[in-house]
């Protein structure tokens, strides 16, 4: 019997130390090959560890909220056959806050790797900093993590090591893609690691887990609320944002008053009734004070937004100390570095999306799209990936010696997740059909949502999107992402008097903010780019230039 160490592997991106989120294993467990041991939570994402090696649970070394540089020991296991002869070892697998894994997870595929000779343990050097990395290209592809069956609790180092192996013993069998990273000098155990395998994330269209939200969302709807809402899905304003929560206070005192007249058709009435939302809560845009099928729409889906919302107690505890790690903690070193380096300047335009809307009416009805998410999102990522073909400088890398263009369009989507604000970005975006930018930006979502995503499907990122309108927020002086130079926020959608052709008219309006480091935007470059943004949410058949 021969005792191995797995220490924490760089797990990508250059990080330096990990936090213990929860073992998946427990001590006396007999585990195989690809296992997950453990749920570990990085500055940038979840991730779950897969075993290298077969055999004994014998030592969790490190518990559960343990910060955890790379290269310390956190397992080991008692093994004859430590790693499974001629297995490849594969990369992380990034997974989601609950320990269970969903209907599909998303991971990397096993990476094509380089076989690392093993040496005699006698002749081993001592114990690495850090594992020695072994870097392969290779296309991820969907794999189902394994789901153990409990969940153990937090262990602290075991209380006694395994015997050392003698020196004449025979060399430990390591799998493809895995390194002996050395001997511990006291036990005798094999350290063994693996390298970070660099890929790109494939465009994996939208699958299980799509499936599985839909389902989830339709069973939380009542019948007659799904068949309203369907009816009124063939509005073009279905997809405008509420109006300011603040409006509502007047709304509630009117209700209450001894009378109010309420000036709405019989369908509007209708339909106000199915959705369950009452005609004098609803701010009314018609030109005659009359309530319109936007207006009720609208209501209903703000309702909708707030409905699960519970205001809690206060409780006993005065105050609340959260730690600044993980997520929390890179995101504030991100800001701060952003915010405090580069130069920002913010430009802000109003623009008539009315053809947008329409638009995407258009598309949701089109059988190309059938089964696919289309929202306002999608014309207005267009609309970005459209004008940076025209303004390439936005579309760049402030390095304090040189300025990088890229030629290419990896499309960053600021997501708010429970773990915090993340941008993962879409790769080679400009070269997507209006379709696969579809599929993409909602597997992005439901990866986002789910804690699914990945360290490399966040690096990389060239310029950025923020949709501030689902929060019912007009626009906003959005912070660089670091390493971008130009960041676009897309205001809420909702209408608004706009003259066309010298009169007045009720039209759907929306604001476009961005920001960018004056170092290398100019002035005159960031207007006309905001403009080509807003030239196409005003006119989408520009996108057929």
């Amino acid at each position: 019997m021969a005792a191995a160490e797995f220490p924490l592997p760089d797990v990508g991106e250059g990080l330096t130390e990990a936090e213990i989120v929860q073992w998946r294993v427990a001590i006396g467990d007999e585990i195989a090959v690809d296992q997950v041991l453990v749920e570990i939570e990085t500055a940038k994402s979840l991730v779950e560890l897969p075993s290298p090696f077969s055999g004994t649970v014998t030592g969790l070394l490190v518990s559960e909220g343990d910060t955890v540089e790379v290269g310390r020991p956190i397992i080991r296991v008692e093994s004859d056959a430590s790693v499974a002869s001629g297995a490849a070892l594969p990369e992380p697998v990034a997974g989601g806050a609950s320990p269970v894994a969903d209907a599909a997870p998303v991971s990397p595929d096993v990476a094509t790797t380089v076989p690392a000779p093993a040496a005699p343990a006698a002749a081993q050097a001592p114990v690495q900093a850090a594992p020695v990395q072994v870097a392969a290209p290779a296309a991820p592809a969907p794999v189902v993590a394994p789901t153990p069956a409990a969940s153990p609790a937090p262990v602290a180092r075991a209380a006694a090591a395994p015997a050392p192996a003698p020196a004449s013993a025979a060399p430990t069998p390591v799998a493809d893609g895995a390194s002996v990273q050395g001997t511990d000098e006291t036990s005798g155990a094999v350290l063994v690691g693996y390298g970070s395998a660099t890929s790109s994330p494939s465009r994996r269209k939208p699958g299980a887990r799509r499936a599985a939200a839909l389902a989830a969302e339709a069973s939380r709807a009542s019948s007659a609320d799904t068949a309203a809402l369907a009816e009124a899905s063939s509005d073009p304003g279905e997809d405008s944002t509420a109006d300011a929560v603040a409006a509502q206070g007047s709304n509630i005192a009117r209700k209450h008053t001894a009378a109010v007249t309420v000036l709405a058709k019989p369908p509007i009435r209708k339909l106000a009734k199915d959705l369950g939302v009452e005609l004098v809560d609803i701010v009314a845009t018609g030109l005659t004070g009359e309530v319109t099928r936007d207006d009720v729409i609208r209501h209903a889906k703000q309702a909708s937004v707030f409905q699960n919302i519970e205001t809690p107690e206060w409780g006993d505890v005065r105050r609340e100390t959260i730690p600044v790690k993980g997520v929390r903690k890179a995101i504030a070193t991100a800001m701060t570095t952003s915010a405090f380096t580069a130069p920002h300047v913010s430009l802000f335009v109003d623009v008539d999306a009315t053809r947008s809307m329409e638009f995407v009416k258009r598309l949701k009805t089109s059988p190309t799209f059938a089964g696919v998410k289309v929202s306002p999102l999608l014309i207005f990522a267009k609309a970005v990936i459209w004008a940076v073909r025209r303004n390439r400088s936005v579309n760049s890398t402030w390095t304090d010696r040189e300025i990088i263009v890229h030629h290419f369009v990896n499309l960053g989507i600021a997501a708010a997740t429970p773990r915090g604000l993340i941008v993962p970005n879409i790769k080679d975006a400009q070269d997507m059909s209006l379709l696969e930018l579809a599929q993409a930006l909602e597997e992005l979502t439901l990866t986002a949502r789910d804690g699914k995503t990945t360290p490399q499907q966040m690096a990389d990122g060239t310029v950025t999107i923020t949709n501030i309108g689902v929060f019912g927020m007009d626009t906003g002086t959005p912070i660089l992402n670091p390493g971008e130079v130009a960041i676009v926020a897309m205001g809420t959608i909702k209408p608004k008097p706009w003259v066309v052709d010298g009169e007045v008219r009720s039209r759907m309006v929306t604001t476009i903010g961005a920001s960018f480091d004056h170092r290398v935007v100019d002035g005159d470059v960031a207007s006309r780019f905001v403009h080509d943004v807003a030239s196409v949410i005003e006119e989408p058949a520009l996108l057929l230039d």
